[in-house]
C-alpha cells in the first residue's frame, strides 16, 4: 500500500477515534443554559433570513437602553419575516410590552440572555474573571491564549487604551498563572522545553488609529511603537505574543510589521512569538514560504497559527464591490485541501515555523494527527488551537489522545466584544460549518472524514454547469476597479509616475482649437497647493476672441460629427477608456501635484473618468437605435439628434473625471464641444486634451480653452451659435449662467439648454441605536476626505440626542488621528485646499461660525502653513439650525454637529437647507430606514455608509432644490440631457398596397382581385 494510502486509512481512523470520544461526552441537563444555547442555535439554523435577523438584534442591543427600543427592534427585525414565523411568534410579538414592569422585564430579560450567550464565547471582563476561566480550563489540560476583544481602533486615544490592555493583561495574569502548578501536557514541548504559560493575541491594527497598507511605513512605525512594550513586558513575564491576521487588506502590513519589529537587536533572539496564517487567502503558500526563508536569515524559530479564515463573507463581498480578484477559495472543499498541503508545510519546516493547527474540523484534525505520525512528529511537538465556547467535548477528546491543546480565549467588555460574538454565531451555523454538519444536521461519520481533494473535483465537475458561487455581475458595463494600494506592486508603481511627473513639471500648455495650438500673449500659472512655490504647468490665457473662434470651429465640424455613426462615435470613447488605462498612475500623479489630491482620490478620479467613456458609450448605442412603432402602410421612428455646439465648464475638484464626462456625453450623442477647465485645474484638462488627440478626433470636435472664468465665459455662454452649456461648481456661478443663457439674441434660433450641478449642504444622520465604529469613521471620511472639497461632503452631522454625548468625543478624537500632510505623502489623510482663495474663505467662515456655535475641534497645520494652503480640521458643536455654518456650503474641512431630539426632528433639520444633493443614516432599525428613505429627499441617499465616492452606473450622481439643474451624471437618461428628440412619419401606403414590414404582420388579411 502507497504512502499516500497508508496516510489516508490513518487519518479515518484518528477521525473515528475522536468521534467514538466524543459521542461519550455528557449532554447537557435538559432545560439548564447549555441545553438553551443549543435548542437557540438549533432554532437559528433552521432558517437563515431567521438566523441574520437574530443576530442583528444581538449586535444592536448593546445600545438598546429603554424598553421600547428592544421591543421595537424585536418587531422591527423579526417582523420582516412575515409568515415564515410561528404563529405564536407573529402573537407574541405584537403584544410585547414596551413600557411598564412588563417592559422593563423584556428588557432585562433580553439583555440577561444575550449577554448569558456571549458568555459562552467570551471568558470575562476583567483580570480576576479571566484567571477563574483559564484556572478551569488548565484543570482539564488544556493551554489557554487571551485575545482583546474590539473589533475596530478609530482614535489615537483607543490605540493607547488597547497598548495599555495588552501591558495590564500581560502583567495581571503572569504573576499568578506563573506560580501555578505546571502542567506537563500544556507547559513543556518534547523538543524546545518549557512553554510559556501565558499566551496572548494581538490585533496589530489595534495599535494605529491610521493602520493602512496605502502607507506601510508610516503605518509600520506607528505600530511598531505601541507594540515594542508589550513585547518587552512579556519577554520579561516570559509570556507568549502571537500576532492575529485580519482582512486579506491587512495581510501584508501584517507580515511586514511582524518581521521589521523581530529584526530588532532586542527581539532577534526570542522565540516566543507567532502569527496566524489563514489557508482560505489563495496565496497564503507563498507567505508561508517567505516566513520560512526569512526565519532562516534571522536565526530563530517563530510559531505558526495555521488557521482557515473568519472573513470569508466580507472578503468576497468586497472583491465583488470592488471588482478584485476574490483572494479566498470560493468552495469550502478548496480551503480544507490547501489547509492539509500547508499542515505537510508547516511539520515539515518545524525547526523554524512551530506549528499550531486551528480548527475545529474532524478530518482537518485527524489527518494532522496522522501525518505527524507518519512524519515522526513528537504528539506534543505542535498544538491544536480551538475557540472558547466551541466544540469543547472536542477539545477534551484530543487531549485525552496526549495532544496538547490550546484554547483562543477572548476577553473584554461585552460591547466591544459584541461584534465577535456575532462572527462565532455565524461561524457556529454557517450552512458549510463542520460544527453543524457534524452536530446538528448529523451528516455520516464517513462524509465528514472524506479527503477534501475528492470533495473538490465533485465539486468542480458540479460547478461546471451551476453558476459561481461568488457574484459576479450581469451588467454589461463593468465600473473600473479602484486601485488596490495593499498590493505593493501598485504602490512601487504610483511612486513611480510621481517621480516621472515630477520630471515634467513647469511645461507650457497653450489652448487647442481645430486640433492646433493657439498663441496666447498671458498664461496661467498653475501651481502645487501643497507647495505652493513649485509651478505645476503655464497655460495659455484664451482671450474671448480665441473663444469665439473655438465656438467657429465647432460649429464648422458639427455636420460631419453629427453624421458619423453611433458605433464610430462610440468607439471614440472606448479608445480613450484604454490610453486613460495605460496612462493612469501618470493621470492620477498629475492630480496629486496639481489638486492636492491624495493618492486614491487622484486614482478614484481617473478611474471614473474611464467609467464615463465606456458607460456613454455603451448607452449611446442603446439610446441611438431609432424607436420604431410601425403599422401597415405607416412607419414611425423616434430618433435623436445632438443639439449643436456644446461648452463645458468643469470645476477643479474632480479635475479628470468630470470634465471627461460631460465632455464625453455630449461627444458620443453627436455635439462639438468647446472644454474650459477650472484655472486650478488646466494641467490636467491639457493632459485629456492630449489624450483626444491621441485617438483622432477629427479637428474642431474638441477644443481646449484655458482661461479666466470672467473674460471667457460671457462669450462662450452668450454666443448665437452655443446649444449647450454643461456645467460644474457653484451655486452663484450656475445661476448665472442659467440667466444668461436664457436669453435669445438676435440671429439665436434656440433656447439654449442649461445643466448645472451646484453643490450641496449634505447631513449625515446619526440614529440612536446605530454602529458607532461605522458611523464616526463615515462622517468623518465623508466631512473630511480631499478637505471636505467634494459636492457630496458631509457638513452637518445631524445626531440623535440619546448618543450625542457618546458619539461627539469618538467624533473629535477620530478626526484628532487624521494625517496632515502634502498630498504625495502616501499617509495623508488631510492635503492642502485648492489655493489661497479658497484658504481664506474657509478660515474667514471659521471665524464668523465661532460667534454662532462652540468650536470643539481645531486642528494644527504647523509649519504646513508656509508650504502651501492648508486648513487643518475644525468641529463645531451645539450648532443651531439657523447658523450660517449649518445652512451655507463651505467646502473646506469645516463640520457642524446638531443634535436632535428624535428622528422626526433630525429629518426637519437635514431638510430644512435650500439644497438636495447628498444626505446619509447611520441606524440599525428597518422602521427608521424605511422612514428615512421616504421622508430624506436627496439626489443620493447612503444608509450605513459614507455618503462620498458615488460610482457611475451603480449610483448616478446629481440633486433638485438648488443643488442642480439636469439629471443625474453616469446615470440612464443623463444623455437624453444632450440630444433632441425628433419623430419621422412615412406613409407607405401606394394604391391601396403596402410594403410588408416587420412590425406590420405576415402579409394581407386575405387574398383579392377582381
Amino acid at each position: 500500500m502507497s504512502a499516500a494510502a497508508d496516510l489516508e486509512d490513518l487519518t479515518h481512523s484518528y477521525g473515528r477515534e475522536i468521534f467514538a470520544r466524543l459521542s461519550h461526552a455528557p449532554a447537557p441537563l435538559p432545560l439548564g443554559p447549555a441545553w438553551w444555547d443549543e435548542r437557540l442555535m438549533e432554532w437559528s439554523m433552521s432558517d437563515d433570513a431567521l438566523k441574520v435577523q437574530l443576530f442583528r438584534f444581538i449586535d444592536a442591543l448593546p445600545l438598546l437602553h429603554s424598553p421600547a427600543q428592544i421591543a421595537g427592534h424585536l418587531r422591527e427585525y423579526f417582523a420582516e419575516l412575515g409568515p415564515r414565523l410561528p404563529g405564536w411568534m407573529r402573537l407574541g410579538l405584537r403584544v410585547l410590552p414596551t413600557n411598564g414592569v412588563g417592559g422593563r422585564l423584556l428588557a432585562k430579560a433580553a439583555q440577561f440572555n444575550a449577554e448569558r450567550l456571549a458568555q459562552r464565547f467570551i471568558a470575562g471582563a476583567s483580570v480576576p474573571e479571566v484567571l477563574k476561566v483559564v484556572a478551569g480550563l488548565r484543570r482539564r489540560s488544556l493551554g489557554f491564549t487571551i485575545d482583546l476583544l474590539g473589533e475596530a481602533t478609530i482614535t489615537e486615544s483607543e490605540a493607547d487604551h488597547y497598548q495599555g490592555e495588552y501591558l495590564r493583561l500581560l502583567a495581571g495574569l503572569s504573576e499568578p498563572v506563573n506560580r501555578w502548578p505546571a502542567i506537563d501536557a500544556i507547559d513543556t514541548d518534547p523538543v524546545t522545553g518549557p512553554l510559556p504559560r501565558v499566551n496572548v493575541s494581538i490585533k496589530l491594527s489595534s495599535l494605529y488609529s491610521q493602520f493602512d497598507p496605502i502607507d506601510p511605513e508610516g503605518t509600520s512605525r506607528a505600530v511598531r511603537a505601541r507594540l515594542r512594550p508589550v513585547l518587552r513586558l512579556a519577554r520579561q513575564q516570559r509570556a507568549f505574543v502571537n500576532v492575529d491576521m485580519e482582512q486579506y487588506a491587512f495581510k501584508d502590513l501584517t507580515l511586514r510589521i511582524f518581521r521589521e519589529v523581530l529584526d530588532e537587536d532586542e527581539f532577534r533572539d526570542w522565540p516566543d512569538v507567532g502569527i496566524a496564517i489563514q489557508v482560505y487567502l489563495r496565496d497564503c503558500a507563498a507567505d508561508l514560504e517567505n516566513l520560512a526563508r526569512w526565519v532562516e536569515r534571522r536565526g530563530t524559530p517563530v510559531w505558526v497559527r495555521l488557521i482557515k479564515g473568519a472573513y470569508w463573507d466580507y472578503e468576497t463581498i468586497t472583491a465583488a464591490q470592488q471588482d478584485w480578484p476574490v483572494p479566498v477559495f470560493t468552495r469550502k472543499e478548496e480551503t480544507d485541501a490547501n489547509y492539509e498541503r500547508l499542515t505537510r508545510f508547516l511539520l515539515e519546516n518545524r525547526a523554524l515555523l512551530r506549528p499550531a493547527f486551528g480548527s475545529h474540523n474532524v478530518r482537518s484534525l485527524a489527518y494532522t494527527l496522522a501525518l505527524a505520525d507518519q512524519m515522526n512528529v513528537p504528539r506534543r511537538a505542535y498544538e491544536i488551537q480551538m475557540l472558547y465556547g466551541m466544540a469543547d467535548p472536542m477539545k477534551d477528546a484530543l487531549a485525552s489522545l496526549g495532544q496538547r491543546v490550546r484554547v483562543y480565549t477572548p476577553f473584554g467588555q461585552l460591547l466591544p466584544g459584541m461584534a465577535y460574538l456575532v462572527r462565532r454565531l455565524l461561524e457556529n451555523t454557517a450552512n458549510e460549518s463542520f460544527l453543524r454538519a457534524s452536530f446538528t444536521e448529523h451528516v455520516p461519520e464517513e462524509q465528514l472524514l472524506m479527503n477534501p481533494l475528492q470533495k473538490a473535483r465533485s465539486a468542480e465537475l458540479g460547478a461546471r454547469n451551476s453558476s459561481n458561487d461568488v457574484y459576479v455581475s450581469r451588467s454589461p458595463f463593468r465600473n473600473e476597479p479602484l486601485t488596490d494600494f495593499s498590493r505593493e506592486g501598485n504602490r512601487l508603481s504610483f511612486a513611480q509616475a510621481l517621480k516621472d511627473v515630477a520630471g515634467q513639471l513647469g511645461r507650457n500648455y497653450p489652448p487647442i482649437v481645430d486640433n492646433k495650438p493657439l498663441t496666447t500673449t498671458a498664461t496661467i500659472e498653475v501651481r502645487n497647493p501643497s507647495h505652493r512655490s513649485q509651478v505645476i504647468g503655464r497655460c495659455g490665457q484664451a482671450t474671448a476672441e480665441q473663444a469665439t473662434l473655438a465656438i467657429k470651429a465647432a460649429k464648422a465640424a458639427l455636420d460631419g460629427w453629427r453624421d458619423a455613426s453611433a458605433p464610430t462615435r462610440a468607439d471614440f470613447l472606448r479608445r480613450a477608456a484604454v490610453v486613460m488605462r495605460r496612462r493612469r498612475f501618470e493621470l492620477a500623479a498629475w492630480q496629486v501635484y496639481e489638486s492636492g489630491k491624495q493618492w486614491r482620490e487622484a486614482d478614484g478620479d481617473v478611474a471614473e473618468a474611464i467609467d464615463f467613456c465606456d458607460y456613454y458609450a455603451a448607452e449611446w448605442l442603446r439610446l441611438a437605435v431609432p424607436r420604431r412603432r410601425d403599422l401597415p402602410g405607416e412607419e414611425n421612428e423616434t430618433l435623436y439628434d445632438p443639439r449643436g455646439v456644446a461648452v463645458v465648464i468643469a470645476p477643479w475638484n474632480f479635475p479628470l473625471a468630470i470634465l471627461c464626462g460631460m465632455t464625453t456625453a455630449a461627444l458620443v450623442t453627436g455635439n462639438t464641444v468647446v472644454m474650459k477647465p477650472a484655472e486650478q485645474s488646466s494641467v490636467v484638462a491639457a493632459k485629456l486634451m492630449e489624450i483626444f488627440l491621441e485617438i483622432g478626433l477629427p479637428p474642431g470636435v474638441v477644443s481646449y480653452l484655458p482661461g479666466i472664468g470672467e473674460e471667457v465665459g460671457p462669450t462662450l455662454v452668450s454666443h448665437p451659435d452655443v446649444a449647450l452649456v454643461a456645467f460644474t461648481g457653484s451655486r452663484g456661478v450656475g445661476l448665472l449662467l442659467n440667466r444668461q443663457a436664457a436669453e435669445t439674441p438676435e440671429g439665436q434660433d434656440h433656447v439654449k439648454r442649461v445643466l448645472a450641478e451646484m453643490g450641496g449642504k449634505n447631513a449625515i444622520i446619526v440614529d440612536g441605536d446605530a454602529d458607532l465604529d461605522e458611523a464616526v469613521l463615515g462622517v468623518v471620511h465623508s466631512a473630511f476626505g480631499y478637505q471636505g472639497q467634494k459636492c457630496s461632503a458631509c457638513s452637518r452631522v445631524i445626531v440623535l440626542e440619546t448618543i450625542y454625548d457618546q458619539f461627539l468625543p469618538r467624533l473629535i478624537e477620530a478626526t484628532r488621528g487624521l494625517k496632515i500632510a502634502p498630498a504625495e505623502d502616501p499617509g495623508s489623510t488631510i492635503g492642502p485646499v485648492i489655493d489661497e482663495t479658497a484658504r481664506r474663505r474657509i478660515l474667514d467662515t471659521i471665524a464668523k461660525a465661532k460667534g454662532e456655535a462652540k468650536l470643539v475641534y481645531a486642528g494644527d497645520v504647523g509649519n504646513l502653513a508656509e508650504e502651501g494652503w492648508y486648513v487643518a480640521p475644525h468641529i463645531f458643536a451645539d450648532v443651531p439650525p439657523t447658523a450660517a455654518i449649518a445652512r451655507e456650503e463651505i467646502f473646506g474641512p469645516v463640520l457642524a454637529v446638531l443634535k436632535a431630539r428624535d428622528l422626526d426632528h433630525a429629518l426637519q433639520l437635514a431638510s430644512g437647507v435650500p439644497y438636495a444633493l447628498t444626505g446619509g443614516l447611520y441606524t440599525r432599525s428597518p422602521n427608521s430606514i424605511a422612514r428615512v428613505k421616504r421622508a430624506f429627499r436627496v439626489g443620493n441617499l447612503y444608509i450605513n455608509r459614507k455618503i462620498t465616492g458615488a460610482l457611475v452606473d451603480r449610483q448616478p450622481f446629481g440633486g433638485f432644490k438648488l443643488s442642480g439643474i439636469g439629471s443625474k451624471a453616469g446615470g440612464p437618461d443623463y444623455l437624453l440631457q444632450f440630444v433632441l428628440p425628433r419623430t419621422i412619419t412615412e406613409n407607405t401606403m401606394r394604391r391601396g398596397f403596402a410594403p410588408l414590414s416587420e412590425s406590420s404582420g405576415t402579409g394581407p388579411a386575405v387574398e383579392g382581385g377582381i
